[in-house]
């Protein structure tokens, strides 16, 4: 069955609200995932050069949709510029073509609903990197076209320079990174804000071998706690402790990228409509805000000049 709820990206464009992430999801096991996704109701995945994964979600694709009978239209995919050139570089506008170009190699794929930069690297070549973005769009090789953990001073950057507004910028949202200042500049401006790293406050985030990030012990401390604010909700509504993160994203309006190669956790993180959180505990984890995001460690690319 799939999760219809979606929220607009553009005037003509939806976005499903659920997402299927893929970042850290090996290329041997993304075509599993992604189709197992799609079969469990998913119609939106969510990918990018730097992954490494491409072909492996265009293999799940294909598969997921041939098994669901499922035409184009009916997946929201999201793929992502890595900025910087092999040599050392930033990618110039032609570059950043040329880069889609074998993304939609790689996915099988004619255009994408949503090509992003990934992150505001270099001042310079991203002004030329948005220009690629724009001439995508208006090829029609994207549907719409954003960014990826961009500040207000990176969009302020494109305004000035006369470059039309992103359609939307996904970053880093959970209760500990809530960034309402950006939140309301955005929402200002009608660039949707899209969630990444939803479920930082779990314990089981990034625990992993090799998944590293800026998480520090006091606040892998405060996951461990049995009795941690989001456990405590997770139980009065009877969900999971990620079902309750992941709701409270979609209840802010944000889409949500959950991650899982495991069949019962892909099925669990699609159950964020049969509950509301209520109001009392939407104010209460608007209070535990802890500022800045985790996910990147030390070099969280929203902070760059």
């Amino acid at each position: 069955m799939a999760f219809t709820q979606h929220r607009a990206l553009t005037a003509e464009i939806d976005i499903p609200l659920l997402g299927f992430g893929t970042y850290l999801i090996p290329e041997a096991d993304t075509a599993d995932a992604v189709s197992e996704a799609i079969s469990l109701g998913y119609r939106h995945i969510d990918t990018a050069e730097l992954y490494g994964n491409e072909r492996g979600v265009g293999e799940g694709l294909r598969r997921g949709m041939a098994e669901q009978g499922l035409p184009r239209p009916d997946i929201f995919v999201t793929t992502k510029l890595w900025p910087e050139a092999e040599n050392g570089t930033y990618k110039s506008q032609q570059q950043t073509v040329r880069a889609l170009d074998e993304s939609l190699d790689k996915l099988g794929l004619d255009y994408v609903d949503l090509y992003l930069i990934h992150a505001p690297f270099d001042p310079e070549q991203r002004l030329a990197q948005w220009h690629g973005l724009v001439e995508l769009r208006d090829s029609g090789k994207a549907r719409a076209i954003g960014v990826s953990n961009y500040d207000v001073r990176h969009i302020e950057e494109l305004a000035t320079a006369g470059l039309p507004a992103p359609d939307a910028n996904q970053i880093e949202l959970h209760p500990w990174s809530q960034k309402p200042a950006l939140i309301d500049f955005l929402n200002g401006r009608n660039i949707l804000p899209i969630a990444y790293s939803s479920l930082v406050p779990l314990s089981t985030w990034r625990a992993a071998p090799g998944h590293g990030s800026g998480k520090t012990d006091a606040m892998q401390a405060d996951s461990d706690r049995g009795d941690s604010p989001f456990k405590v909700m997770a139980a009065k509504y009877g969900v999971t402790e990620a079902q309750l993160l992941l709701r409270w994203g979609v209840q802010n309006g944000y889409p949500v990228l959950p991650k899982s190669t495991i069949p019962s956790r892909i099925r669990a993180n699609a159950d964020l409509f049969s509950f509301q959180i209520d109001d009392e505990d939407m104010r209460a984890i608007r209070a535990m805000d802890r500022g800045p995001g985790v996910a990147w460690g030390l070099t969280d690319p929203i902070t760059a000049p």
